[in-house]
């Protein structure tokens, strides 16, 4: 089975996480996929804190993969994340 999960990198006390397509019986950080997007847990300030693309997680979803509910929490909070950034007004 296909699964969209989270893979940590970074240093001790300072996670980051990418967000994978892996096969399920693949290590958390071993060979994966593709990354879909990843997830800054400490982000501080103007730094991005989760970026995803959506149309290859829609496209992996169609093919049969299943998000892990860390991940699911983490596209719901994109989702919702995006439309206010896309209403608001274009710089001139």
């Amino acid at each position: 089975m296909v699964v969209i999960r989270l893979s940590r990198g970074g240093s001790k006390g300072r996670p980051f996480f990418n967000i994978v397509v892996a096969d399920k019986r693949t290590r958390r950080d071993g060979r994966f996929i593709e990354r879909v997007g990843f997830y800054n847990p400490t982000a501080r300030g103007a730094e991005e804190g989760l970026r995803v693309a959506q149309d290859r997680v829609t496209y992996w979803k169609s093919v049969g993969a299943q998000a892990s509910p860390t991940v699911e929490r983490l596209l719901r909070q994109s989702q919702s994340a995006t439309p206010a950034a896309a209403e608001a007004p274009a710089a001139a």
